[in-house]
């Protein structure tokens, strides 16, 4: 083990100097090669070529499954887990729902969580981006 001792001088005199750049380093100067590692010991083996039938014809992947139309707003509606405040929730969403007939559904969050008002209890939280 070795026991670094205070008192020695180091190679370098001056602690506060940088460090000198040095271009002849051993890493460089051994020549190191940056080509992939062949672990097997053979000779790699050549990327096979995949093609389909003759006659087959090949679809394009289909598009997004989300409607074309960009989300402009979003609702959330929470209440406390309960079954009278789910079922009041529930008449809250069908209200707005009737209130508002141009608005188009793209996307819906339901999670539960802790709303802080008087005291913090676990709420259902309904996110509804349209």
């Amino acid at each position: 083990m070795d026991n670094f001792d205070v008192n020695k001088s180091s190679p370098r005199d001056d602690l506060n100097d940088p460090i000198p750049f040095d271009d002849n380093n051993s890493a460089n100067s051994a020549g190191v090669s940056h080509s992939p590692l062949n672990l097997s010991g053979g000779s790699p083996a050549p990327a096979s070529k995949i093609e389909a039938p003759p006659g087959t014809v090949i679809k394009k992947p289909a598009g997004n499954t989300a409607s074309a139309e960009r989300i402009t707003g979003v609702k959330t509606f929470f209440t406390k887990l309960h079954a009278g405040a789910i079922e009041f929730l529930d008449e809250i969403i069908a209200k707005w729902l009737k209130e508002n007939p141009g608005v188009s559904i793209k996307l819906t969050n339901v999670i539960t969580g802790e709303i802080q008002g008087k005291k913090t209890e676990p709420n259902i939280i309904i996110t509804v981006w349209y």
